[in-house]
């Protein structure tokens, strides 16, 4: 099998799971790797052991690679560590599969990867290939992927020019926020209700996460994600130390999809259209009820929430 691009893979302090993913890593031999990881908690005496024995295991690299590290001394949180992280992968490479420690990809997620940062490095159109499906098991396509609007993170690629894009301080958000610009990519009510809840609170800078606005900059640029036709990647980071994938959380349902293999070569889509029809079933997957949200609706998206649905009531026309 042919070396994939350049792997950006991000760790923190999580050994056992850093190990699973190096290994997949290892089997693919790519010729970069890009490592970013965060510092420990100064709250949390054993965390520091724990971060150095998760970087201990890239000291292993055995195949020919060029390996770079970004490491903090300090602890930046999700947000500030994985944006500033991926910005320095980008100052080096122009594209990139990416992983963090706890998604484990099969072995054909690397050479899908590849070929399409290949295939779409020029066209501005698609900003991100997701590893991941959630339609569980009910794709229904004789493609080997599909155009969404959404973007899955669990094993990821992308170029250095969607990366440009990304904005981490959403900086158009309240503009687009009153005018409902968003509104085209969310046709139920409900749906609009919670992204607008969660990308308002992401603004305001109460929830500790990067990925927001990462859909934000995709949305705002009128960009388009791949998904595979089957799930490629594994979640092993439930558990209740986790930052977001808790136990307690409602995710649970994705993270027991296993990791398949993707037959090669691809067959592509005839043309570059997100797939209204596997979104809306995305949609009525994840919102028909509370039990598939993407993440707990803590007190500050529920603030947000409030706040914002008067607002947006008014432009329901489309709603179902």
């Amino acid at each position: 099998m042919t070396a994939p691009h350049a792997v950006v893979f991000m760790i923190f302090n999580r050994p056992d799971n850093t190990r699973q993913v190096f290994e997949t890593i290892r089997a693919a031999a790519p010729s970069k790797l890009l490592v970013i990881a965060d510092g420990p908690r100064a709250n949390r005496p054993v965390e520091a052991e724990k971060c150095a024995a998760a970087r201990a295991i890239i000291e292993e690299v055995d195949w020919e690679c060029e390996v770079q590290t970004n490491y903090s001394e300090t602890n930046l949180g999700c947000r500030l560590r994985i944006a500033s992280g991926l910005t320095w992968a980008f100052e080096l490479v122009d594209k990139a599969i990416i992983l963090e420690d706890d998604c484990v990809p099969s072995a054909s997620f690397f050479p899908y990867c590849a070929e399409l940062l290949d295939y779409y490095e020029s066209d501005e159109r698609v900003m991100m290939i997701s590893g991941d499906n959630h339609l569980l098991g009910r794709a229904g396509t004789s493609d080997s992927y599909y155009f969404s609007r959404y973007a899955h993170l669990w094993g990821w690629a992308t170029w250095r020019r969607a990366w440009a894009k990304y904005d981490l301080n959403m900086t158009d958000w309240p503009e687009i926020r009153n005018r409902g610009l968003f509104d085209q990519y969310v046709w139920k009510r409900s749906e609009r209700f919670w992204w607008a809840s969660v990308f308002q609170s992401a603004f305001e800078g109460n929830v500790d996460t990067w990925d927001f606005q990462w859909v934000y900059s995709i949305w705002a640029n009128s960009g388009l994600c791949i998904a595979p036709a089957r799930n490629l990647v594994r979640n092993i980071g439930v558990h209740s130390d986790a930052t977001h994938t808790t136990r307690t959380t409602k995710e649970t349902v994705y993270t027991s999809l296993g990791a398949e293999e993707l037959e090669l070569p691809l067959t592509h889509p005839a043309t570059v259209l997100a797939s209204y029809d596997k979104d809306e079933l995305e949609a009525k997957l994840r919102f028909a009820n509370e039990q598939v949200l993407p993440y707990p609706l803590n007190k500050y998206v529920y603030s947000a929430h409030r706040l914002l649905a008067a607002k947006l009531t008014g432009r329901g026309r489309r709603d179902r």
